[in-house]
């Protein structure tokens, strides 16, 4: 049998013991329990940063990424070019201008994708609608187009015809007069008719689309030289080769007037010319475009100039009893419209040099004839021999002007064909 534990009488478990509580210190406890503030459970809060707030606490330090490549060039090229070009952009009364002006400075269509644009004209445009308005000052009139301005082509055309006028009238007056006046009166009235057809001249090179520019060089010196070679040149040349020169050597004047008669018809391919590469200009849109529209242009003015100066050389020459042949004088003509055409178009130098080049060729055929008899010096008279035996004594001055004015129309089909040669046409 297992013991058990011996139980009271009662039959009941003894209570558990309880700590000892006195009744002073049971009623004093609600007492001093009210007598203790109450504090409220404070739970830390993360400050909400407002605008107001985040501008008053410190600024966090950051880390600071490395700095990106610095992009070269402008993030707007046209801006920068508009600033490069600021007084062609001011002065500019048309983006043709612009245009023109941009392509003088050696910019291209090509060049002008550099820029975001497809071409040179579309570029110009941009600047000319971006470029601010011009301080206040006096009004500068810009150039008219080309058109149809009947009184003023009636008058260049009048003045055209003069010096072919002087002349023709001169011609006749000695002709008239050649077994009445003596040799004194004859030399005044060739020297008064010269005068008078000089003094036209002028006046027509003066106005008009053969007008140039001031300050054209040394043309007017080189175009004297040729021209009295073009009278005098074939009997010098004959004179020379013949073992001369014996006494004065002859005249042939129908060159000089076939030229000066040429003048109206040059004056008036030269307009047409500069018309219709005006509006090619303004049609076009790329440089490219445009020089291969004006190339053509250009040969039709030559050929057009051509076709009216043979038939008045061919008449002027059989007025003074020549053969018809006038090649020289044909060579020559040519070479004064490229030369002039140039000029008036604002390119001047290239003519210089070619009328210099031809006087240079027709001073050298008779000091290499002279030349040549000195001794030991033979080799150097035999190609104006040999060419004179070919084609007589006008193959010289044929060879010579032909050449400079062929050169002058390969440079003038080059140069006429940019946008800068026709802005102040």
């Amino acid at each position: 049998m297992r013991d058990h534990p011996i139980r009271p009488d009662h039959g009941e478990d003894p209570p558990m013991p309880r700590p000892a509580e006195t009744p002073s210190s049971a009623a004093e406890i609600p007492s001093r329990a009210a007598e203790i503030p109450s504090r409220p459970v404070e739970i830390p809060a993360r400050p909400v940063e407002t605008p107001a707030r985040a501008a008053e606490l410190p600024a966090r330090p950051e880390r600071r990424r490395p700095a990106a490549p610095a992009r070269r060039g402008p993030a707007d090229p046209v801006k920068s070019l508009m600033h490069d070009h600021r007084d062609l952009c001011e002065r500019a009364v048309s983006p043709l201008e612009i245009a023109a002006g941009l392509e003088a400075h050696g910019l291209t269509d090509r060049t002008a994708a550099r820029y975001r644009h497809r071409d040179v004209f579309a570029l110009a445009e941009e600047l000319y609608a971006r470029t601010p308005a011009r301080p206040a000052g006096p009004a500068v009139a810009a150039p008219p187009p080309p058109g149809p301005d009947t009184e003023a082509r009636a008058g260049w055309t009048l003045l055209a015809l003069l010096p072919g006028a002087a002349c023709l009238a001169t011609a006749g007056l000695l002709r008239v007069t050649e077994e009445v006046l003596g040799g004194g009166a004859r030399a005044a009235v060739t020297v008064t008719g010269a005068l008078l057809a000089c003094l036209a001249l002028r006046l027509c090179l003066g106005r008009g689309p053969l007008r140039a520019p001031e300050g054209a060089g040394r043309a007017g010196m080189y175009a004297c030289w040729l021209l009295s070679f073009a009278v005098y040149g074939e009997g010098l040349l004959a004179q020379v080769v013949s073992g001369g020169p014996d006494g004065l050597w002859e005249a042939a004047p129908a060159p000089l007037l076939g030229l000066t008669a040429a003048l109206a018809p040059a004056a008036w391919c030269a307009h047409l010319f500069t018309v219709r590469a005006h509006r090619k200009l303004t049609g076009s849109r790329a440089l490219e475009e445009f020089g291969a529209g004006v190339r053509p242009l250009l040969l039709a003015a030559v050929a057009l100039f051509v076709c009216a100066l043979l038939p008045l050389l061919f008449l002027a020459d059989l007025g003074f009893g020549g053969d018809g042949m006038p090649v020289a004088a044909a060579a020559l003509g040519v070479l004064f419209f490229l030369a002039r055409l140039l000029a008036a178009h604002g390119l001047p130098e290239p003519g210089t040099v070619a009328l210099a080049a031809a006087c240079a060729m027709e001073a050298a055929a008779p000091a290499l004839v002279l030349a040549g008899r000195l001794p030991g010096l033979d080799p150097l008279a035999r190609p104006v021999h040999a060419l004179v035996a070919a084609g007589g004594t006008g193959a010289v001055p044929a060879l010579a002007c032909g050449a400079a004015a062929l050169g002058l129309l390969v440079h003038a089909s080059a140069a006429l064909s940019r946008a800068s040669a026709h802005t102040r046409a």
